[in-house]
């Protein structure tokens, strides 16, 4: 997590729809923002939820009557995609009926909150040729709002994980939001090695005959000084053929995208040649690399650790991203009260 000393968020609520393990909650409570809601599914991710924020999150929100969801300014909620059956055909909110979109679309639609935060797969903005995308923002349009959307690599934002995701953000038409803009991603150099754990017990070693290192791999100091090449994955040998999950990669880059379904040896986290041992990732350092500071409490099953990490968000992103937003909510709370800046 960035430090962020400024509470510019201290005044809003906000609802975690899709909640996970709470990157959101995480990243919004950094800036003084309260949680008054919390909705998750799965019954593994719900329990790491709890025993971090002391909030039990209700099940499935499709079963979550809205009129008994808190008012709250701020909803956020990294939704899944799925396919619109009737995207494309400008039905706007009809549209998103089947889906899980549609739930956030009807809970905006009785609330109106001040500001929408979602985060999706890289893949979204291309999903059904940009229709699914492009439904969504008709859909948000609809009900008031003014939509930007962003891909962001968490790579650039002083975590080493290769992750590209799409980030949304809409304001309520009864604010400004010509002030918004995207956050410039700091591109600091980081490296997979800065977060790693000293020998962790609970980081899988790979002991296999068909390992191979590229023995012509040399570390530059000058070569590793340079962030366009320090930011990313570096892959420097195989186990078998080298597919998804085979692939090994050096600690002074990044780790490849975190998986909650991945298979190979390296399933969920990708392979590390880390003091002469081939490894995957520890539990705790698939917690860093997301941003997730050490004292969150893990899930007591690796299993569910794994997965939850594969599916969450990158709190340091989500930070950056607030920030901006806070600004515009700070810019119209001066308008508003007639205040010269």
């Amino acid at each position: 997590m960035i430090t962020i000393q400024k509470k510019s968020l201290k005044k809003y609520s906000f609802i975690d729809l899709f909640a996970g393990i709470g990157g959101f909650h995480l990243a919004l409570e950094s800036l003084g923002a309260k949680c008054v809601f919390a909705s998750e599914w799965d019954k593994f991710a719900a329990n790491t939820y709890e025993n971090n924020f002391h909030l039990k999150p209700f099940g499935d929100i499709t079963q979550i009557d809205e009129k008994k969801i808190p008012r709250h300014d701020i909803l956020c909620g990294g939704f899944p995609c799925q396919a619109f059956s009737v995207s494309g055909k400008q039905k706007g909110f009809e549209d998103t009926r089947g889906t899980l979109f549609f739930d956030i679309a009807r809970i905006v639609n009785h609330h109106k909150p001040k500001v929408l935060f979602l985060e999706n797969v890289k893949n979204l903005a291309k999903h059904d040729a940009g229709r699914t995308l492009k439904t969504i923002i008709n859909t948000l349009e609809d009900l008031e709002y003014s939509v930007f959307t962003k891909v962001f690599n968490t790579s650039n934002f002083d975590l080493p994980q290769n992750r590209e995701r799409v980030y949304i953000v809409a304001f309520h038409n009864s604010l400004d939001s010509h002030y918004f803009k995207f956050p410039i991603p700091p591109n600091n150099p980081v490296c997979l090695e800065q977060i790693l754990e000293s020998d962790p017990s609970d980081a899988k070693v790979i002991e296999r005959d068909d390992i191979e290192i590229k023995k012509n791999y040399k570390v530059s100091t000058s070569l590793f000084s340079e962030r366009e090449l320090l930011n990313k994955p570096i892959q420097i040998g195989k186990v078998n053929k080298g597919g998804q999950g085979e692939r090994i990669y050096h600690p002074l880059g990044h780790a490849i995208t975190l998986s909650a379904y991945g298979g190979g040896a390296g399933s969920k986290t990708g392979l590390y040649l880390v003091n002469g041992k081939v490894r995957k990732l520890s539990p705790r350092e698939c917690a860093r690399v997301q941003g997730f500071p050490d004292n969150y409490i893990l899930s007591s099953s690796n299993v569910q650790t794994y997965k939850q990490f594969g599916n969450c968000v990158s709190v340091n992103v989500l930070q950056y991203i607030l920030v901006q937003i806070s600004e515009v909510l700070r810019l119209n709370e001066i308008s508003k009260n007639n205040v010269i800046v």
